[in-house]
């Protein structure tokens, strides 16, 4: 499903991101990616969902060359993507059920459809009752779980996850792991990255990201717990 064959990813003239980056994701795995503030796993991220390029090596993701991929087939990668960022960006002047219809409405869907859809994704994370709230009157949990159902409406193969618990309490980001999960386990290729070591402790597969490479584990207590 996701192929990085001996990736880099430079910005300027010296600024290195990721470097000989190699790494297979199956169809229907979990990955969780792990390493300090700095060690690329935003970008890796980034490359799989097109938002960045390689500056060498070769990214397939979904039968995909990223690095060869046109402008025009970015919307069609992106309609088989669920994004999950640290940043919700719910919009703020709209329902909760008419920020989860949003990305259907915008790939062309007719309202009914795009209703019908974001209804059954609310009810996956159990928000079903906060439909017609507004995002900014629920819980950081809450409105976490509104982005995984905005993820999800499209029925994505891939969700791409950028510290979704990040500043939940412990409750809230065991809901937000825990919906991942079921999208998981109903086939869903799932990347997740995350400083949580509860998380790191129970997760399956893990892959540590150090200054842009991929190593074995944590080298340095001290890079534990970064961000």
């Amino acid at each position: 499903m996701i192929e990085f064959k001996n990736v880099t990813k430079q910005y300027g003239n010296e600024s290195v991101a990721l470097s000989g980056v190699t790494l297979s994701v199956a169809h229907g795995e979990m990955i969780y990616l792990a390493g300090p503030s700095g060690a690329g796993k935003s970008t890796l991220l980034k490359l799989i969902a097109a938002m960045e390029r390689p500056s060498e090596g070769y990214v397939q993701v979904n039968g995909q060359d990223i690095g060869q991929m046109k402008s025009s087939g970015l919307p069609f990668l992106r309609r088989s993507l669920g994004l999950i960022l640290q940043q919700q960006r719910l919009l703020e002047d709209r329902s909760v059920l008419a920020n989860v219809m949003l990305p259907m409405l915008v790939s062309g869907a007719t309202y009914s459809d795009a209703e019908q859809r974001a209804h059954a994704a609310l009810e996956k994370v159990d928000l079903h009752d906060k439909a017609l709230a507004k995002p900014m009157s629920l819980s950081g949990g809450e409105q976490q779980r509104v982005s995984i159902a905005r993820a999800i409406v499209n029925r994505p193969k891939i969700i791409l996850a950028d510290e979704p618990t990040a500043n939940l309490d412990r409750v809230s980001a065991k809901r937000v792991i825990d919906a991942l999960q079921a999208f998981n386990a109903a086939g869903v290729t799932c990347v997740i990255s995350t400083h949580d070591d509860q998380i790191l402790e129970s997760a399956g597969r893990v892959v540590y990201l150090a200054q842009g490479r991929i190593v074995d584990g944590w080298h340095d207590d001290s890079m534990r717990g970064a961000a």
